[in-house]
């Protein structure tokens, strides 16, 4: 409720001033970059995990992606205020922070090792994802050389993403991105549409309720959408698009609606997956097969688009955020056109399609970006609340202490979801 509150004093700031009108133009200039987060948080593992929740427990884990819904909008929320009333996003904020060196040493270490190696060991899966996605429209073929095998399709979307990173700017990246989510929103909430979904089970499935046989999905869902990158991502991004304090109220307008409509996608996703009649699912395109008979073969070009553009699209924001986040902690400039943004991006890019076109599974990489995004998720989310809450760094714009108790809650989730990556690394779940 206190969210909600919170975006309504925004749009009331927006919308009832004296002096000047609201137009449509200003509306569209003044938003920012909020669906690059979209585009992040909803990547083939998003697609592949809210299927896999419609299909074997129906409608009835809606609450959980609503509750998903509601953490990330609040953390998100406080890493765009940060980044505009401080002027620096978090890992500057972070190597530029006063304190015990060894504590502050160890901290840049460990932000370092989970979104750089995360990043990379999952930009594979980014890539993959999208040529599935691809392969439903033609289907690339595959190179023999010797005992290796590339993936000309895996190829083909790595390319493309690092053409996008290092010819573009940010402002074209932003266009770029919000074409892409507009795209996989209007496949996967039509593909839902067209489903003819149960609206009485759907709304029956915000009412919270579980098992222990959901609870390793109820924890999936939630983790694939609270993304400890994005945190990152989005204060540098709204630091850049607003260079003052007077576009907070833009920023929240901004976020909501982007999390708000990123949500929507992630349900309907889900919504399609309970309207699976496929008996055997592995993935997202499995349940298309199973769609047909509802509708024809509509549903796997739907589904095709919807994958080729969610994989696309965090197959851009993963190494852009790893690149944000090196430059910052280092010092070097963030600026996409330089040779430091360039470097690092090019990096965890190169990693990625080198384990994606060659069929490699970086088991091992993976589980130290598991182990180590299961420490920073907890860790970075209550320094945030920390800092957010802080008068002295944030001034007039720091979180209020009702708010403060809702933040509270919301890091027990992410505690939970540390626990339960370590935990897995390990062996205990």
């Amino acid at each position: 409720m206190l969210s909600i509150k919170i975006y309504k004093k925004s749009l009331k700031s927006l919308f009832c001033r004296k002096t000047k009108t609201l137009s449509l133009t200003t509306f569209f200039k003044n938003l920012g970059p909020g669906p690059v987060i979209a585009a992040a948080f909803i990547g083939p593992g998003t697609v592949t995990v809210c299927t896999l929740a419609g299909v074997n427990f129906g409608y009835s884990l809606l609450w959980a992606l609503a509750l998903s819904i509601v953490a990330t909008l609040a953390l998100q929320e406080i890493s765009g205020r940060i980044g505009i009333s401080t002027g620096q996003d978090l890992s500057q904020l972070l190597r530029n922070s006063t304190g015990n060196r060894l504590f502050k040493f160890l901290s840049m270490a460990l932000v370092l090792l989970a979104i750089v190696l995360g990043n990379a060991a999952y930009e594979s899966g980014n890539i993959t994802g999208a040529n599935l996605g691809l392969e439903i429209f033609w289907k690339f073929p595959v190179w023999n050389l010797g005992q290796l095998q590339i993936q000309t399709g895996n190829l083909l979307i790595g390319i493309t993403a690092f053409l996008l990173l290092y010819l573009g700017n940010y402002k074209a990246l932003e266009k770029f991105l919000v074409g892409m989510v507009i795209l996989m929103s209007i496949s996967f909430i039509i593909t839902a549409i067209l489903t003819k979904p149960d609206w009485l089970g759907v709304f029956a499935g915000f009412k919270p309720t579980w098992n222990s046989d959901e609870f390793l999905t109820i924890v999936s869902l939630i983790g694939t959408t609270v993304v400890p990158y994005n945190l990152f991502l989005y204060a540098s991004l709204a630091h850049k698009k607003w260079k003052n304090t007077e576009g907070i109220s833009w920023m929240k307008l901004d976020i909501g609606i982007s999390v708000v409509l990123g949500g929507l996608v992630s349900m309907a996703i889900l919504m399609v997956g309970a309207a699976n009649l496929n008996s055997e699912v592995s993935s997202a395109l499995d349940v298309s097969k199973g769609l047909e008979p509802v509708f024809g073969p509509m549903a796997k070009y739907l589904m095709g688009v919807g994958f080729l553009a969610a994989g696309l699209t965090s197959s851009i924001t993963a190494p852009l955020a790893a690149g944000l986040v090196v430059c910052g902690v280092m010092g070097w400039s963030q600026e996409l056109e330089s040779a430091s943004m360039r470097k690092s991006i090019g990096l965890v890019l190169l990693l990625g399609l080198i384990f994606a076109s060659f069929g490699i599974k970086p088991v091992q990489l993976i589980t130290l970006a598991q182990l180590a995004n299961g420490i920073l998720l907890p860790c970075i989310s209550a320094w945030i609340i920390w800092v957010g809450a802080q008068q002295s760094i944030m001034g007039n714009h720091k979180s209020k202490t009702s708010s403060n108790l809702v933040y509270l809650a919301i890091w027990l989730i992410t505690l939970i979801l540390g626990v339960k990556s370590i935990g897995a690394v390990f062996g205990a779940w």
